[in-house]
């Protein structure tokens, strides 16, 4: 027998080792990266990711994870009353599920299994997030009598306006990748900071997600949603503009 045969399988890279090629195979944060997702939510996927790692997950599996644990919440906030119970149960689910959706990439990183099919998943899944969960909730006030009826204009409101921003957001990416004049979000100039990622908390999903603990407190839950709102809304403005004068060839009229 060979000595390769007696000395058997090689030993398991340790958690430890996983997390730390996770940390170098990071790619730089965006510069409008808002704290939670930036400081908690991505540390969080990255722990994540070195389990799904171990366990022999791929990153279409834990893009799987992510949604099931999304749309349970989304379900729950159709099916059940406002509560404080639904709200804390609602806002652990999102907030998994978002950790989980950061876990997919820092996954795929690692191990060089990304693909444009793992990429649609990833985008198709949270295109899918972002419309129903909104009007979830306006559904589910509707049927339990939870607030006026006017008042639900809210949050559909916050679907178009949430659907138009990732859409924006992913066409906008897109025709920076086709047009090599114009620079990938990654490459912009400028670095990061504290005030930036702080000042932009109200567009932040996971504060969003955090938002939903307050079901129990309806007056609080609805000022605090609509806050989010407008605060969208304007960035989305402001962001859309912006947008467009970087993809509009130079010297061309407005």
């Amino acid at each position: 027998m060979t000595g390769s045969a007696l000395d058997g399988p090689a030993p398991r890279e340790s958690y430890g080792a996983t997390l730390r090629r996770l940390t170098a195979a990071q790619k730089p944060a965006a510069r409008s990266a808002p704290a939670y997702s930036r400081f908690v939510n991505r540390r969080i996927g990255r722990y994540l990711a070195a389990w799904a790692y171990r366990a022999s997950l791929s990153p279409n599996a834990v893009t799987a994870i992510s949604a099931v644990w999304t749309f349970a919440a989304v379900v729950l906030l159709i099916v059940l009353p406002a509560s404080w119970g639904l709200g804390v149960g609602v806002a652990v689910l999102l907030l998994i599920g978002y950790a989980f959706d950061s876990a997919d990439g820092q996954l795929s990183r690692l191990t060089g299994r990304s693909s444009p099919a793992g990429e649609w998943l990833d985008h198709m899944v949270d295109a899918t997030k972002v419309v129903s969960m909104p009007l979830a909730l306006l559904v589910g006030f509707y049927l339990h009598g939870t607030t006026s009826v006017g008042w639900l204009v809210v949050p559909l409101l916050s679907a178009v306006v949430s659907s138009v921003l990732f859409f924006g957001m992913i066409l906008t990416e897109q025709l920076r990748r086709r047009y090599s004049g114009v620079p990938l979000a990654a490459d912009l100039p400028g670095r990061p900071s504290w005030l930036r990622a702080v000042l932009v908390l109200p567009m932040d999903y996971g504060v969003l997600c955090l938002s939903f603990v307050l079901l129990g407190w309806m007056a609080a839950f609805q000022v605090v949603y609509t806050v989010i709102l407008v605060a969208t809304a304007l960035f989305l403005l402001a962001a859309a503009v912006r947008w467009f004068r970087e993809l509009r060839p130079e010297g061309s009229p407005s």
